[in-house]
């Protein structure tokens, strides 16, 4: 989760609402990390989900549910928001949860 958010924040780094909207592969690029996000949290355990109420769990697995199954009525003025806004707060809240992983240790 936390390494598609942080990639996901990289793509769209200098970004604006227009470039979502005109470049296709930055859109499904988004799209892809949004799934694999909600992904991966529908695959954590219900004990570590109810341990950390703080994180949006079901929020989070929603958006990736409307994009796998509702890819035909995706808003994209909807995803930019989670991506630039709502992204960034979870990651926040994701890097307390996570340790580093080997090849981010100093």
């Amino acid at each position: 989760m936390l390494k598609a958010a942080k990639e996901m924040t990289e793509f769209l780094k200098e970004k604006r609402f227009h470039d979502l909207i005109s470049d296709r592969t930055l859109r499904l690029a988004v799209e892809r990390e949004l799934e694999i996000i909600g992904e991966a949290a529908r695959r954590l355990s219900q004990e570590f989900r109810d341990a950390h109420p703080e994180v949006p769990w079901a929020r989070v697995i929603a958006q990736r549910n409307v994009i796998a199954h509702e890819y035909d009525d995706i808003k994209l003025d909807r995803i930019w928001v989670v991506a630039t806004r709502n992204v960034p707060a979870l990651i926040t809240l994701l890097e307390p949860l996570i340790p580093p992983l080997p090849d981010e240790e100093a």
